[in-house]
């Protein structure tokens, strides 16, 4: 039976994707001149996110602390990571940001169009420049006053617990001397795990947003210590959303 669900469910989810790409496009030619940061691409593919995450009836979304960032920042934004669908449901806060997007996105139809479109930032994970391009185009994105989201843990976790936090966006946040918004996603991997195709029903995804965390919080300007720290925070976190569930 899941499998007949998920025929339909990729299926209409393809169908709504070629139909928002052509509005999309438009959308991106008529604003390109004016619209520098790309500002109304992103919004635009956050209110198409909203549409596709409200459509499909296999999950129920709750969000909580959206409030405490809306209207605020900038913001480095890390979450936890545990199926592609996480960057739907993280859209879906509507927050003004930047996506950081590994290259092999690039090469995805549509997908790839779409971050072209938007101007996300994309890192080439075994280049070292690439990782310094990606910081420089990071920290004017900050500069701009537009947030940056990142999966710290850099892949999708196989089993939904938090895995090894990566140091890059720490050291972003503390070269930027700004705060760490701290988001953590729950049950979306059980939809659609990582290396999955099959879709299963009948699951709650959490996505909670925690407070902003300010430099002068960090107590330490080491962006691996910064690293443990936030993960155990965030590991932490998590536990107690699965025990209230």
């Amino acid at each position: 039976m899941d499998v007949l669900k998920s025929v339909f469910i990729w299926l209409t989810g393809v169908i709504m994707i070629v139909i928002f790409f052509p509005l999309t496009f438009l959308v991106w030619t008529a604003t390109l001149p004016f619209d520098k940061n790309r500002k109304v691409i992103h919004r635009l593919l956050n209110l198409q996110s909203r549409i596709m995450v409200g459509l499909m009836p296999i999950w129920n979304l709750t969000v909580e602390g959206r409030e405490k960032a809306e209207g605020k920042g900038p913001f480095v934004i890390i979450s936890n990571h545990q199926s592609i669908l996480d960057i739907l449901f993280i859209n879906c806060l509507c927050y003004d940001l930047k996506w950081v997007s590994k290259i092999e996105n690039m090469k995805v139809p549509f997908l790839g169009w779409y971050l072209r479109m938007a101007d996300y930032i994309i890192i080439n994970r075994g280049d070292s420049e690439s990782k310094e391009l990606m910081m420089k185009k990071s920290m004017r994105s900050l500069r701009l006053g537009t947030s940056v989201m990142m999966f710290p843990e850099g892949t999708r976790s196989v089993n939904g617990d938090i895995g090894f936090f990566k140091r890059g966006a720490f050291q972003m946040a503390i070269d930027a001397r700004l705060p760490i918004l701290p988001v953590v996603i729950d049950g979306s991997g059980g939809v659609l795990p990582k290396h999955g195709l099959i879709f299963t029903t009948g699951h709650r995804v959490k996505l909670k947003v925690f407070d902003p965390v300010t430099p002068d919080s960090f107590n330490t300007t080491d962006p691996d210590t910064l690293a443990v720290n936030f993960n155990s925070f965030m590991t932490r976190e998590l536990s107690q959303i699965r025990k209230r569930s």
